[in-house]
């Protein structure tokens, strides 16, 4: 039986911090830590088993790839891979579900805390001397917001979201949600569920947590900006493309929007000239909520188990129809 598997772009995964031990012991392994397009198809060649997190796996590359039985993806969502053309192969493609829930839900609240209690903001002015040479034993700059009493709108209502909401009535929130799966106006463990305009236009936090698809592409778009409090802030640790990077960061400049936390943008690494680089009251982080040491522990070990799986002749976490 081939046993070899191409890991096309692992530094992700594993920028030397892990170990690829548990892997080579299924097969004969060969890790790349990026792939650019034009080398997709020589690098994959005669492989069993591809892993990959962005690398693309178009129906004309499954086509070139006689040998590929098994696509196996380094996260959850599996944007990157044409499934039906593995499908049509009779190729499984497999994902890892839930392996970052808890890192994710840390990294909304991060972004939410840093903007509600403005940590950036006087971090760098005590730095720069303002408190030390303050009159007065306190310090003020920017507008201190606390969550307790305020509204915490949820986009996506899956594990994440669930988890989200757990956080956000611990710190004493009322918690709206939206999901195609929930039906408006019913309450499910505090929790009302409410139109997707309704969210937008009652919520203080609006959080998304939702997977990207053709239809809620720039959902969050200047008609939905406009339904927002002055008061509110966004935070986007789902994907890029769910939001309108101009609209927002008119939105934020304009001051209609108290602040924005986004570890997602539309395009990945950005380029100079993307605008909410630049955009007011706007926090980036380089999509690394997914990223602790303990998710990608995880990560690790349901990809290795995906793997073994497969060779078993039982695949698993297949999302495809093939398992």
């Amino acid at each position: 039986m081939n046993r070899k598997i191409v890991v096309l772009d692992g530094w992700t995964l594993n920028p030397g911090d892990l170990s690829w031990e548990a892997l080579e012991e299924l097969g004969e392994v060969t890790v790349y830590d990026r792939t650019p397009a034009e080398e997709i198809i020589p690098r994959a060649a005669g492989a069993a088993v591809a892993l990959t997190n962005k690398v693309p796996f178009s129906s004309e590359t499954i086509a070139a790839l006689p040998d590929l039985r098994l696509i196996s993806v380094l996260a959850t969502g599996v944007n990157p891979i044409d499934t039906e053309a593995a499908r049509k192969r009779g190729i499984p493609v497999s994902n890892v579900p839930g392996y970052s829930t808890e890192s994710v839900v840390q990294m909304t609240f991060a972004h939410l805390l840093n903007m509600v209690s403005a940590l950036c903001y006087f971090t760098e002015k005590t730095r720069g001397g303002a408190w030390t040479s303050a009159p007065d034993f306190t310090f003020y700059g920017e507008p201190l917001v606390e969550l307790a009493g305020k509204t915490f709108g949820i986009v996506g209502y899956g594990a994440i979201g669930r988890r989200v909401a757990q956080v956000a009535m611990a710190f004493g929130m009322n918690v709206i949600a939206f999901s195609r799966s929930l039906t408006p106006g019913t309450e499910t463990g505090g929790v009302r569920s409410v139109t997707l305009d309704d969210l937008f236009a009652s919520a203080d936090v609006v959080s998304l947590h939702c997977p990207l698809t053709s239809e809620n592409r720039h959902m969050v778009d200047r008609r939905r900006l406009a339904m927002m409090k002055p008061s509110a802030f966004l935070i986007n640790t789902a994907r890029g493309p769910l939001i309108d990077p101009d609209a927002l960061a008119d939105a934020l400049n304009a001051g209609k929007l108290a602040g924005a936390g986004m570890d997602v943008l539309t395009f990945e690494p950005p380029a100079e000239s993307e605008p909410l680089l630049s955009a007011r009251h706007c926090f980036i982080t380089p999509h690394n909520a997914w990223a602790t040491r303990e998710a990608r522990l995880r990560l690790m070990a349901e990809t290795v188990a995906n793997v073994k799986a497969f060779f078993d002749g039982k695949p698993r976490n297949v999302v495809n129809g093939l398992g």
